[in-house]
């Protein structure tokens, strides 16, 4: 059977599109080399005509397939299981910008386009496309859509499920469905959009999208400011909100261990103010009037913090240079964890108004359970989304705390969460990592309806199995 369904897809694509020998890591490795499969095959198809092709042929053959687009996630979703039979369907070959309408503010892509490619796309029509990550050079627009992305911006502009208008899916059964609607208005039923968005490739395959463009900003200001608590930063985002307005673009919060990690590995990166502050607050405003107009309103703010006391110190960047080196910092975080060794993440959300409690007991209970234990809490405080992550002690081993402890800290973690009102998933997606984990965690009315929707979509249980409902 899969020597035939090999043959066959050879015919349909050509053989250079059909991979199954030579180095498959880029396919079959996850991002956080956490984990490794084999695959069947990986498939390149070219156009929405070829990928429809593969799903019916892989569907015939009761083959399932995982979709992938830039291999950037972080939860196991698109990597396919170590047993060799799997499909491998990359996306990257889709990658065609389609239409730019202006007067509309769209942009139609296709889904393999890199997510930078597509801010590139809009920043040469003169106009902007907000949603903005770490890994923007080589995720893709299809994966973005298919975790429902968050990012830097969803303060203000929302997840990646607030940027799109219309999809081009393929079906399980191999049907296109042609949604590029670019309308923001258009009630005549249920909205498959956004069934499809953050379903993780277990629906259909999204092929293409049409997302949502913005005016160029007249002026963009950065500031990076010390504060003593998390419940400083909250305080001053909420003074943000209340001198900034809708102008709040980004609101980051960073703990200083996770700095330090960043100014040891990367020391020419110079990071402002860590050493002698709990927690350090990158913010940016949008003014759609005038730099001076925003540059006032923004040092008003900063000079209402420092009289409050939220604030310690903060800097202003005076160029773009300087700005670009402030976000640059943020997302070396990442990075810079990695090359301290193996850790534990956490992408949950909890009210903003749970946050300072949230924390300290989080903090708390697993300083208690692992004495030593380094927690590297950054993230998204203006929606209430952190990267809650946690390294060993300094003195283990971090793959041996891994082992020992993973199970344990989760649980920690999780139930605070829980606890809070919160969610165990705020942007990363559920994958296989967290599969197991929902009937824990989502309510069971919810876990049933989830699963007859994907029996409904899915009956053979082609697309991606194993991740989000399992």
């Amino acid at each position: 059977m899969s020597a035939a369904l090999l043959q066959t897809l050879r015919e349909r694509l050509g053989a250079a599109a059909v991979l199954t020998e030579g180095d498959l890591s880029a396919y079959e490795v996850d991002w956080r080399k956490r984990s490794r499969g084999k695959a069947l095959a990986v498939v390149r198809p070219g156009n929405t005509e070829e990928v429809a092709a593969v799903v019916r042929a892989c569907a015939q053959a009761g083959v399932t397939l995982v979709p992938q687009g830039g291999n950037t996630g972080l939860v196991i979703g698109s990597i396919p299981n170590p047993q060799g039979e799997q499909v491998v369907l990359s996306l990257q070959r889709l990658n065609r910008v389609r239409a730019i309408d202006r007067e509309n503010l769209t942009l139609t892509v296709e889904a393999g386009c890199v997510l930078q490619q597509v801010q590139a796309a809009a920043s040469e029509a003169g106009l902007f496309f907000p949603l903005s990550l770490g890994s923007e050079g080589s995720c893709t627009i299809g994966g973005n859509l298919a975790t429902n992305a968050g990012g830097t911006q969803v303060l203000r502009f929302g997840n990646a499920r607030d940027l799109c208008l219309g999809l081009e899916v393929v079906t399980a059964n191999g049907d296109i469905w042609h949604g590029l609607s670019g309308l923001r208005k258009d009630n005549t039923g249920y909205d498959l959009r956004h069934l499809m968005i953050g379903s993780e490739g277990t629906l259909g395959v999204i092929t293409a999208a049409t997302l949502k463009l913005f005016p160029q900003p007249a002026a963009t200001l950065t500031a990076w400011a010390a504060v003593p608590s998390v419940a400083a930063a909250v305080q001053l985002l909420g003074l943000a909100h209340q001198h900034l307005g809708p102008g709040l673009t980004g609101f980051e919060m960073m703990g200083r261990y996770a700095l330090s990690l960043v100014d040891h590995h990367y020391p020419q990166l110079r990071v402002p103010l860590w050493q002698d502050h709990a927690f350090c607050v990158l913010l940016e405003n949008a003014d759609t009037e005038s730099e001076a107009h925003a540059r006032a309103r923004f040092e008003h703010l900063l000079e209402v913090a420092l009289e409050s006391g939220c604030v310690a110190d903060a800097v202003v960047a005076e160029n773009l240079s300087q700005a670009h080196n402030f976000w640059h910092i943020r997302e070396s975080i990442t990075m810079a964890q990695a090359d301290e060794g193996p850790n534990i993440k956490h992408d949950i959300s909890v009210p903003v108004s749970a946050m300072v409690a949230f924390v300290a007991e989080a903090e708390a209970a697993l300083q208690a359970a692992v004495p030593g234990i380094r927690l590297v809490n950054f993230g998204h405080l203006g929606d209430g989304n952190l990267h809650f992550n946690v390294q060993g002690p300094a003195s283990m081993a971090p793959m041996a705390f891994i082992d020992a402890h993973e199970a344990q800290v989760n649980t920690i973690v999780y139930e605070r969460v829980r606890a809070h009102g919160g969610s165990i998933s705020a942007e990363h997606g559920v994958g296989s990592m967290k599969a197991g984990m929902l009937p824990q965690f989502k309510d069971p009315t919810a876990l049933a309806l989830m699963r007859q929707v994907k029996q409904a979509l899915d009956p053979k249980g082609i697309l991606n199995p194993g991740r989000v409902v399992g």
